[in-house]
């Protein structure tokens, strides 16, 4: 299991793809392993993803929706 903040290997960072939940369209900066919520007083951990779009604003997403465009 990957540490807590820990960047992950993707197959299509810097490559362009879109976020399925919003429809957002963007480049991949990166995938982290964070925290994103507790249960039983336990922390969870999935990996985030972070788009970054055209304006230069960056969205984060589940890493499960994220999908190649093209």
């Amino acid at each position: 299991m990957p540490e807590a903040y820990e960047h992950l290997r993707h197959p299509l960072l810097r490559r362009p793809v879109r976020d399925i939940a919003s429809g957002t369209e963007g480049e991949l900066m990166a995938v982290v392993y964070e925290e994103v919520g507790q249960v039983c007083g336990d922390p969870q951990y999935k990996p985030i993803a972070y788009i970054r779009m055209p304006s230069g604003r960056e969205l984060s997403t589940a890493a499960s929706n994220v999908q190649a465009l093209g």
